[in-house]
Parts: structure tokens; C-alpha cells; sequence
């Protein structure tokens, strides 16, 4: 077993501690002082060569370990694209890691590739027939969450990356911004927290008062691959003009647009002053909020509907039996459970999901990628690394 890179925290090295115990030889490549520090196992393999030395270097690798297997997260990351090239070729298989297609309590984990990689069809009528064939899903429950953590994870594995970039030469990480910008993007966040939060507050309570219907535009990151290579747009403020133009021109009256800021947002880019000179430009500030918190499916709930790119946040609103439409590629955009016929018309006439056809697909999944867990919590991390060595040696979810 060959791991790749994995999420900045503890996970792969959780999972290694897990195939171990299970009778496996495990190796792992770090690119940089962030991934050595979160594996501190044996089996560790430090990458310092170049970008351009790394197909051959991969090669070696496999050949070298006799891989049978590579896991990764997320498989998007210049490193990954090749590895998975190069595991097609070979007849190596991969395993990607990722978020859930749907949340919570969920974790991604899918032969050959996720998202718009995905081997899965864009067909209802398939997800019926199968589904109708499976039986119930086990029962397991909630899972704990801790935001403090994943960012604590995060800043040690950024320092860690900083600090050792002398060993690594050749690094280049696959985000935008220099750890750096990242960090003076969230202390400055963090230093306005309090008086944002309370501007939320206010917003929603005077939103639930006012009984002024909604439609919600939950935000992505703006550095994720699902925008950059799954999507029509070259970034976030490229969507919202899309999405605030389309709104402003055939939305009726007396209808609300709510874009929620991303949880995870680094705070680089101002994304309210964004939204707020587009809508200014097209006439439509009146008309539309800006929500830097707030509990998500509580705000879903109410919606009239959705608009998405493609974040797994759709699959929130689908569940809650609201009007869901997806702007770039989704695994669940599909006839039957999202709008089909343009974001113009879908402020007019937003049609809710099948609810038959929306379970059937989620079923499916369940079955085919998707194993209990989380990953930032001990409790969430239990579970992932139980569920995806069960998933890797071929058994069935077991009740928790």
C-alpha cells in the first residue's frame, strides 16, 4: 500500500496505524514538512525532486514497493492527476479520499477518481434499479465535528510546511496563496469574528421576521478544484456575477438572493464586498444578503431553493426536499433529482427533487463510496479508518 498525500491532519496517519494492525505494508510519500509531520511512521518516504522528475520517480516507486494499491485525498493535486495516470497504466488501483457527496456523518472513499472523475452515471433510471436491489442501510449514528481543531491542524501543518522548505526545494503547493497570505487572511477573519457573527444574527433574525422568501447561494472555496476544473468559471467572483446578473433579471419581485459565506474561507478575498459592487452593478443590492455564519441546514430549510456549483451542500438541500441547481458538474446533477432547464427559468418555476429517485441515488452510494466518519474529531476518525479497511478489503457496512 502507497499513500499519497492526504488532509492536512491526521488522517493518513491514522489510516497507516489502522492498515498496519491489519497485516499490511505500508509506505507514504511526504512533499514537505506538513505531510512528515502528521505520519511520524515507519514507511515514510520524503519526495524532493522536481514536479517534472516526479512520473519517473512515481514509476520507481511502484515498482520498487511491488504497489498493489495507492490512496490519496483528493485527486485534483498536480501530483495526484499523474499518479493516477500512471496507476491507470499500470493497472494499479486507486483510492480517493475526499469530503462526503453527502453530509454530515459521511466520508468519500471511491476507486479511480471523485467528483467529476467519478465512474458513476448521471442516469435515475440506474440508481433506482439498484438501489431496489440493496438492502437498508445500517444504522449508524451522528458523528462529532470540532472546527477549532481542523483550523489548530491546519496552522501546524502550514508552520511545519514553512519551516522546512529547505528540505523540500521543489515544493509548490497545490493552493494559491503562500501559507503566509493564508495566515494573515484568517487572523484578520479571526479578528472580526465577533462583529460579523453579530451582523448574522441580525440578518437572519430580521430574514425569519420579515417571512421574505429566500433563495440561498451557498459559497465554495475559492481555491477548490471543483471550481478550477469541474465548473464553467475561472473562480468565485466569475459565479456570483452569473448567479447575481441571472437574479437580478428574472427572479420575481419581492424575492431575496442569500449568499452564505464558506465556513472554511480564508478570508484573502473580501467576498462580501464582492457580492455587494456586483450587485450594486446590476442593480439588485436591495435585493440580495450577504450571511458570514449560520446553521446551514436551518437556513437550507427555509430556502425556496438552491444554487449551487457543485458543492456537496446541494446534496443538504436535496435531502430537505428543496429545489436544487447545479451550475457546474455534480455526481447527483441529474434529471429527477435537479433542475434542469437553466438558472434563469429555476427562479421562476424551482422544482423540487423525486424523492424516490434522490433516495435510490443516495443508497447507491452509500454502497458503492461512501463509509462513516468524519475527520476532526477522535470519535469521526475511528470510524473512517474502520469503515475504509472494511471498504478496502471488500466487506459490507457494518452496524455501528
Amino acid at each position: 500500500m502507497l499513500l499519497l498525500q492526504g488532509l492536512m491532519g491526521p488522517l493518513f496517519r491514522r489510516l497507516g496505524q489502522g492498515l498496519i494492525r491489519a497485516g499490511y505494508r505500508v509506505h507514504k510519500v511526504n512533499f514537505n514538512g506538513g505531510d512528515r509531520a502528521y505520519w511520524r511512521l515507519p514507511g515514510g518516504i520524503d519526495y524532493r525532486g522536481s514536479q517534472a522528475d516526479w512520473p519517473a520517480a512515481f514509476r520507481g516507486l511502484i515498482r520498487q514497493h511491488d504497489v498493489t494499491d495507492v490512496m490519496l485525498f483528493g485527486d485534483c493535486r498536480d501530483y495526484h492527476v499523474v499518479a493516477r495516470a500512471i496507476c491507470r497504466e499500470l493497472g494499479v488501483r486507486v483510492h480517493v479520499f475526499e469530503e462526503g457527496y453527502v453530509r454530515p456523518d459521511w466520508v468519500t472513499m471511491e476507486e479511480g477518481g471523485v467528483n467529476g472523475h467519478s465512474s458513476l452515471p448521471r442516469d435515475p433510471d440506474y440508481y433506482r434499479r439498484r438501489a431496489a436491489q440493496l438492502p437498508p442501510v445500517p444504522p449508524h449514528g451522528r458523528v462529532q465535528s470540532s472546527f477549532p481543531r481542523r483550523a489548530l491542524e491546519g496552522v501546524i501543518y502550514n508552520v511545519a510546511d514553512v519551516l522546512t522548505r529547505w528540505h523540500y526545494p521543489h515544493w509548490n503547493n497545490h493552493r494559491p496563496w503562500h501559507p503566509l497570505v493564508e495566515g494573515m487572511g484568517w487572523a484578520r477573519k479571526l479578528w472580526r469574528k465577533q462583529r460579523r457573527e453579530a451582523a448574522g444574527a441580525q440578518l437572519l433574525a430580521r430574514l425569519e421576521a420579515s417571512g421574505a422568501p429566500y433563495f440561498l447561494f451557498p459559497l465554495q472555496l475559492d481555491s477548490d478544484a471543483q471550481i478550477r476544473i469541474h465548473s464553467p468559471f475561472v473562480g468565485i467572483a466569475d459565479a456570483l456575477k452569473t448567479v447575481i446578473e441571472s437574479f437580478a433579471a428574472h427572479a420575481p419581485a419581492g424575492v431575496r438572493l442569500l449568499v452564505k459565506e464558506h465556513p472554511l474561507d480564508n478570508g484573502v478575498s473580501d467576498w462580501q464586498q464582492v457580492t455587494a459592487d456586483i450587485a450594486a452593478r446590476f442593480n439588485a443590492a436591495d435585493r440580495i444578503d450577504y450571511l458570514v455564519g449560520g446553521d446551514i441546514e436551518a437556513i437550507s430549510a427555509r430556502a425556496r431553493g438552491m444554487v449551487t456549483i457543485n458543492s456537496t451542500t446541494g446534496t443538504l438541500g436535496l435531502a430537505m426536499g428543496g429545489p436544487v441547481i447545479v451550475l457546474g458538474e455534480a455526481i447527483y446533477d441529474m434529471p429527477d433529482i435537479t433542475f434542469q432547464d437553466g438558472l434563469d427559468a429555476f427562479w421562476q418555476r424551482p422544482t423540487p427533487p423525486d424523492a424516490e429517485t434522490f433516495a435510490a441515488w443516495r443508497r447507491v452510494l452509500i454502497d458503492h463510496c461512501l463509509i462513516p466518519g468524519g475527520f476532526f474529531s477522535t470519535q469521526a476518525l475511528d470510524k473512517v479508518v474502520k469503515h475504509a479497511i472494511a471498504r478496502f478489503e471488500g466487506r459490507p457496512l457494518a452496524p455501528e
